[in-house]
C-alpha cells in the first residue's frame, strides 16, 4: 500500500489481509490525502506521485509496529513533509536511532523523544530541496532500516549506496525494481567477510508505475502452522502459494536441518516473487545449531522455531541473534521465562539461547503482548502433555488475525475468549 501510494497511477493488489500492521498505514496514507478503497481482499490505492503527498493533521498512530514506523519514517523523509510517527507504550520503547542519524545525514530535520524513541517529528523540506544522496554502513543487517532508507534515497539527488553485514530481506528492492527504479544488489568479500550492497538511483523525472499484484502467502504466518504440521504426530500438510524470497527461507532450511520432512513444488515467479508449495508431514526432529547469516534469514521466526527445538531430540543453540532482544518483547528473556513453565531445559545468552529438547509440559504462559510469541506458545499447546493457556493472546490479531480460526479448520483443539 504505501509503494503504491508512491506511484503515479491505479494500483491493485489482491490478497490483502487487513491486520493490526496493515490497518495503521492505510490509516496513515488518508493522512496523507492518499485515496484508497477495499474491497474483500482487493485493495486499490490512487498514487498521486511523492511530491503530491499533504502534511497530516494529525499525528500518526504506528500502533504497535516498528515497521509500519521505520517505513513510514523513510517514506515521508522522502516526499518531504511534515509529520509525527507514535504508538503503543511497547513501541515507544523500541529504538529508532538506528533510522534517525542515517536520515539526518541525508538532511533530514527530525526530531525524536530524549533516547532517540518515538514519537518522531519529520520535518517538511523547502520546494524544489532535494535530500543529500547517502553512503552508509548498517550496524546490523536489517531490512526495516534498509527499506526506510531507500524510501528515503526516492527523495534524495544522486546514488545511495547501503552496506549491510548479512543478507537481509529484498522485498523493497524487488518492488522499487518493479515500479522503474534503479536498485541493484551485489556482495562483496572484504577481508574474507561478505558484505550486501544496494545501490538505489531515482529515476528523472521521479515517476514511479503503479502496481498491479497479487499478494503471496507470508512465510512468517506459515511458518506456525509448519512447526505445528511436523510437531504433531501423524500429521500432513499443504500450504499453496507462500513467497519463497531466498532472505526468507532461514526457518524452513533450519527445520530441514533438524530433519523436517518439508517439500517445495511449483515454484514460479510472482511479480519478481519465488512462489512455490510446501507439503509439510509430521517428523522426528534433531537438534542443530543457528548462527551467522542464517540468523538474519529467519529473525522473525525464532519462537516458533524455539517450540520445534524443546520437542527435538538433543541440543539445540542459537548465536548472533542479539536482535531479539529490541523487538516488540525481549524475545530471548521471554522465551526463556514462558518455555520454563512449559517445562522447557532453556539457557539464555547474550545473543541467543540453548534449549535441550524433550517433552512440554501444560500449563499458563503469557505472551507479554508479543504476538509472535502467543502464537509459538498456541503451537507448543498442541504438542503439550495438557492444555496450555495462553494470556494475552489477543495480540495476535497484531499480524495474523485467522490464526486459531485455520488451525481450528485443520483440527486442532483450540478455543478462544474474549
Amino acid at each position: 500500500a504505501l509503494f503504491a501510494a508512491f506511484a503515479d497511477g491505479t494500483s491493485r493488489i489482491e490478497h490483502f489481509q487487513v491486520s493490526g500492521v496493515t490497518r495503521p498505514m492505510l490509516q496513515a496514507l488518508t493522512s496523507f490525502g492518499i485515496q484508497w478503497s477495499l474491497d474483500g481482499e482487493t485493495l486499490t490505492v490512487e498514487g498521486c506521485g511523492i511530491s503530491a503527498w499533504k502534511n497530516p493533521t494529525f499525528p500518526i498512530d504506528c500502533g504497535n509496529s516498528a515497521t509500519t514506523l521505520r517505513l513510514l519514517a523513510g517514506a515521508i523523509t522522502g516526499a518531504g513533509v511534515t509529520a509525527t510517527l507514535d504508538g503503543s507504550y511497547g513501541l515507544r520503547r523500541r529504538p529508532m536511532d538506528r533510522i534517525v542519524e542515517p536520515l539526518r545525514k541525508m538532511g533530514a530535520v527530525i526530531k525524536t523523544t530524549p533516547g532517540g524513541i518515538a514519537p518522531l517529528t519529520i520535518q517538511e523540506r523547502s520546494v524544489g530541496q532535494k535530500l543529500k544522496p547517502l553512503t552508509y554502513d548498517l550496524p546490523v543487517a536489517s531490512a526495516q532500516v534498509k527499506s526506510c532508507l531507500l524510501l528515503a534515497a526516492l527523495g534524495a539527488e544522486g546514488t545511495t549506496l547501503l552496506n549491510e553485514p548479512g543478507p537481509s530481506r529484498d522485498h523493497t528492492e524487488r518492488m522499487l525494481s518493479s515500479m522503474g527504479v534503479t536498485v541493484n544488489s551485489y556482495e562483496v568479500e572484504t577481508h574474507n567477510t561478505l558484505r550486501y550492497m544496494v545501490e538505489l538511483t531515482p529515476p528523472n523525472p521521479l515517476k514511479l508505475l503503479p502496481l498491479n499484484m497479487s499478494l503471496p502467502a507470508d512465510p512468517s504466518a506459515a511458518a506456525f502452522l509448519i512447526v505445528a504440521a511436523l510437531i504433531i504426530p501423524g500429521s500432513s500438510l499443504t500450504l499453496k502459494g507462500v513467497c519463497l524470497n531466498p532472505t526468507r527461507t532461514g526457518l524452513l532450511d533450519a527445520l530441514q536441518a533438524m530433519g523436517a520432512d518439508i517439500s517445495l513444488s511449483n515454484q514460479h515467479d510472482a511479480g519478481g516473487e519465488l512462489v512455490g508449495d510446501l507439503q509439510v508431514n509430521a517428523s522426528e526432529l534433531q537438534g542443530t545449531e543457528v548462527s551467522g547469516s542464517l540468523v538474519v534469514r529467519m529473525i522473525d521466526e525464532f519462537p516458533i522455531f524455539a517450540i520445534a527445538a524443546a520437542v527435538a531430540n538433543g541440543t539445540t543453540t542459537v548465536h548472533d541473534a542479539k536482535e531479539l532482544r529490541l523487538k516488540e518483547s525481549d524475545r530471548i528473556a521471554m522465551l526463556a521465562a514462558e518455555l520454563r513453565l512449559l517445562g522447557v531445559e532453556i539457557e539464555e545468552h547474550s545473543d541467543g539461547f540453548t534449549i535441550q529438547g524433550g517433552k512440554l509440559q501444560g500449563g499458563t504462559v503469557d505472551s507479554h503482548g508479543d504476538h509472535r510469541l502467543a502464537m509459538s506458545l498456541a503451537v507448543a499447546g498442541l504438542a503439550a502433555e495438557s492444555p496450555v493457556t495462553v494470556r494475552n493472546a489477543e495480540c495476535t490479531a497484531e499480524s495474523f488475525p485467522v490464526f486459531a480460526e485455520i488451525l481450528q479448520k485443520l483440527g486442532a483443539a483450540i478455543s478462544t475468549e474474549g
